[in-house]
């Protein structure tokens, strides 16, 4: 098994260059391949900034990409679960931060939106902390 970098998904995803999107899909047709928590955390936030995809294309591509049977991620249940989080309209970063901490009673924020969408998402209650 061989991980891959940020750079390699996303070209892989977008193809918006067309040497690095051919090495990109040979190693996504030859290898099984691991992609961290990080490296998923980072794509999404590339997708959303560099590239201006919506988060239902987000949403597409990354189901498109874990759906490979040769992808391997560290929990693909928690990615499950980001995933559609975010597509409830948590922001992606909360959403994983928020399953990560499913070992936890409470998750504390300043992030008043946060705290809005997560409600009822979770046994892990997402709240501002007190004084």
């Amino acid at each position: 098994m061989i991980a891959v970098d940020t750079n390699i998904v996303v070209r892989f995803l977008t193809q918006d260059d067309e040497l690095q999107f051919q090495k990109s899909r040979k190693i996504f047709q030859t290898q099984d391949i691991f992609i961290s928590d990080t490296v998923i955390l980072e794509t999404e936030w590339v997708l959303r900034f560099a590239y201006k995809f919506k988060s239902n294309e987000i949403c597409t591509a990354l189901k498109n990409l874990f759906g490979l049977p040769n992808v391997h991620t560290s929990n693909l249940t928690l990615i499950d679960q980001v995933i559609q989080w975010y597509e409830n309209g948590l922001d992606f970063a909360d959403a994983f931060h928020l399953a990560q901490s499913q070992h936890c009673s409470k998750f504390y924020t300043f992030d008043e939106k946060f705290i809005k969408r997560a409600k009822g998402l979770t046994q892990c209650e997402v709240q501002k902390p007190f004084a």
